[in-house]
């Protein structure tokens, strides 16, 4: 699996904002990820590509966890936990403009 690059990149960390829009890159590097390449291929997600995508994110979690303090991990819960709120409400958001604008009146 290919991790994510930026040649900005400087003292050893991926930066995860845009220098000059403060615009955040995690989206960027997340659709240049074979394993996000190699899912989307077909068009198409199913519940093995899922199940195999939730099994990366844990063995993450599991690395990294150990590795913060309290407070670095009260922080990077809440982080966590905004990017999948975001995920969500941008999901829906984009389910909805992807509706018919008039309702059908046959």
């Amino acid at each position: 699996m290919a991790k994510a690059q930026n040649p900005q990149a400087s003292a050893g960390k991926t930066p995860w904002f845009d220098a000059a829009s403060d615009s955040p890159l995690l989206a960027e590097y997340a659709r240049k990820l074979d394993s996000f390449l190699d899912v989307v291929a077909d068009g198409k997600v199913d519940t093995k590509e899922l199940e195999n995508q939730e099994k990366r994110v844990v063995s993450l979690m599991k690395e990294i966890e150990p590795l913060l303090s309290p407070e670095a991990h009260e922080k990077v819960t809440q982080l966590l936990c905004e990017v999948t709120a975001f995920d969500l409400m941008n999901t829906f958001h984009m389910a909805g403009k992807s509706r018919p604008m008039a309702k059908f009146r046959g």
